[in-house]
């Protein structure tokens, strides 16, 4: 039978016969040492005595540790079984030993601390860093149900991971309690992520101190899962951040800067007439300061007011020369749209990819489900008792799926299954015969299918984009525009070769104020240009010119 023996580490010699050949990271052996100098050897090494030596067959990292640590002595087994099974032992104790599940980790690092081991302690015994433990120690106080799936293989993705966790525990108990699956049913990371998910701005973005923020009610919180030597910390109250901005810019306005109001968009609106400078500001120009409502920075931007006009002279009437109306048969000039219809049709496109793709990954609640086949039937590309018979056989189809004998199936999954696929054959944002109109555009902000778009920072569709649209967008994500308007969209397209994704803002699903408001006013309303609800009734027509934009007639 093996005998326990305490011995020396430093006379222990070391099996050349190892199968580790290859070294582990020298993070884990000094988390090895770390551990060894603060609770000790915990599992003994397996030594065999030959000619009075003591080989080790088991257990090379924990003898150098021992030795790294500065142990006198350390406890070992000596086997005295057959060398001929040597080699397995050492293989076995090598390959079979399986490593802690992540949630396992979690939870005992919440143990040990329940046990009297405060952070420090903890990080010093197992050589992490105390940012590191109070992560894991926030990943073990996750809603339990969910810890229990998470356990099981079911694991979120990391910014899944990183919002569920930092998100109230109350909070992830409602979530659950609404998104739960059922038996044998996926857990929808993705649903429970995005119910939980809020704003936040971060510490960076912020220009008051720390007594304006205790004024405004911000509080910091600090983003374990930010990357190391990164400060993280961030502020959830978006209202009283906005609000400490503001007060800065006001305290701190310099002597030429105004600020202005934001669009529906999200844009700064210039005074009338005010022309944007986008190079270094001349003597006399203005500075407009401003809240970016996506990032919460104080930008920047210059203009120049027009010149004052010269006050009319008046004749012997009291008449102003130039005071005439304008005669109504004088054509107004066309503005060009941000947008031409072949862009407008890409729009279309990548919308209605990212609305099927939520309906097919995201986990959408019943009532929900039913609200959105009623937008569905509400779109006008459906037509009821009609004469035509495309897209009838799909539709024969799910109805089979749903009443196979002719009576509505009880299999819930079965109906969820038939509802998304119906849902997926009717909806669409295409600029064609298959549009649903406004139904399918409150349908996709309905379940995120925003998140799901494509980046837009190609040629292909920035090609579609006008002149000053392209150069308001580079400004926003800091591309400075260019000579040439091709060299402005070869450096948006270059900003995003390495990753990243921008998406136009009129690409999103959410009807702009404008939008609704015509909605409101007219049942044949479709999504039109820069929100304009595009009038059919014989005084308003529109004709598309050699360069793909739209005009107005000069009658209009």
């Amino acid at each position: 039978m093996p005998t326990l023996r305490t011995v020396d580490p430093r006379a222990l010699k070391l099996n050349a016969d190892n199968p580790r050949r290859t070294p582990v990271p020298k993070e884990m052996d000094a988390q090895l040492v770390a551990s060894i100098q603060a609770i000790g050897l915990l599992q003994p090494p397996v030594v065999r005595d030959i000619g009075g030596e003591l080989i080790v067959r088991a257990g090379d990292r924990r003898t150098r540790a021992a030795i790294a640590a500065g142990l006198a002595t350390i406890d070992v087994y000596v086997l005295d079984s057959e060398d001929t099974i040597d080699a397995m032992v050492s293989m076995s104790e090598n390959l079979v030993r399986v490593g802690m599940n992540p949630v396992d980790t979690w939870r005992g690092i919440q143990r040990l601390e329940g046990q009297g081991w405060n952070e420090e302690a903890i990080a010093g015994a197992l050589a992490l860093p105390v940012r590191a433990v109070r992560k894991l120690k926030l990943l073990g106080s996750l809603h339990p149900p969910m810890l229990d799936v998470m356990a099981k293989g079911s694991m979120p993705g990391d910014e899944q991971l990183r919002t569920i966790a930092n998100a109230p525990l109350e909070d992830q108990a409602q979530v659950w309690k609404a998104h739960k699956p059922k038996k044998g049913h996926e857990v929808s990371w993705w649903s429970i992520a995005h119910a939980l998910s809020q704003q936040r701005i971060p510490l960076s973005a912020a220009r008051f101190d720390a007594r304006t923020a205790e004024e405004f009610g911000v509080v910091w919180h600090d983003d374990l899962f930010a990357p190391a030597g990164e400060d993280g910390r961030y502020t959830t109250n978006v209202d009283g951040f906005f609000a400490a901005q503001q007060a800065f810019m006001a305290a701190s306005l310099p002597e030429n800067g105004t600020i202005l109001t934001l669009s529906e968009h999200g844009q700064p609106q210039l005074p009338k007439g005010a022309e944007r400078i986008w190079g270094k500001p001349g003597k006399g120009d203005v500075l407009g300061h401003f809240v970016d409502p996506r990032s919460g920075d104080i930008e920047t931007v210059a203009y120049r007011l027009p010149p004052p006009k010269k006050p009319a002279k008046a004749d012997k009437n009291g008449q102003v020369a130039g005071s005439e109306a304008v005669s109504d048969a004088v054509p107004l000039k066309a503005t060009r749209p941000e947008v031409t219809q072949r862009g407008l049709a890409i729009i279309g496109d990548y919308r209605t990819d990212a609305l099927h793709q939520a309906l097919d990954e995201g986990s959408i609640p019943n009532e929900t489900l039913i609200g959105l086949l009623v937008l569905a039937l509400a779109g006008k590309n459906v037509t009821i008792q009609g004469t035509e018979s495309y897209g009838y056989g799909v539709r024969d189809k799910l109805l089979e799926r749903v009443a196979p004998d002719g009576v509505l199936t009880a299999d819930h999954s079965a109906i969820h299954a038939a509802a998304r696929d119906m849902l997926k054959h009717v909806l669409s944002c295409r600029e064609n015969m298959t549009n649903s109109g406004a139904s399918s555009r409150i349908a996709g902000a309905a379940i995120g299918a925003d998140d799901l778009l494509p980046t837009m920072a190609t040629e292909k569709f920035l090609s579609c984009l006008s002149r000053q649209a392209l150069e308001r967008e580079a400004a926003e994500i800091g591309v400075p525009a260019g000579a040439r308007v091709k060299d402005t969209r070869a450096a948006v397209v270059a900003r995003f070769k390495d990753g990243g994704i921008w998406r136009f803002p009129g690409a999103r699903f959410a009807l702009t104020e404008a939008e609704r408001k015509g909605y409101a006013r007219t049942s044949s309303w479709v999504p039109g240009h820069s929100g304009e609800n595009a009038e059919r009734n014989g005084k308003k027509e529109e004709s598309e010119g050699d360069d793909g934009y739209v005009y107005a007639d000069a009658a209009d």
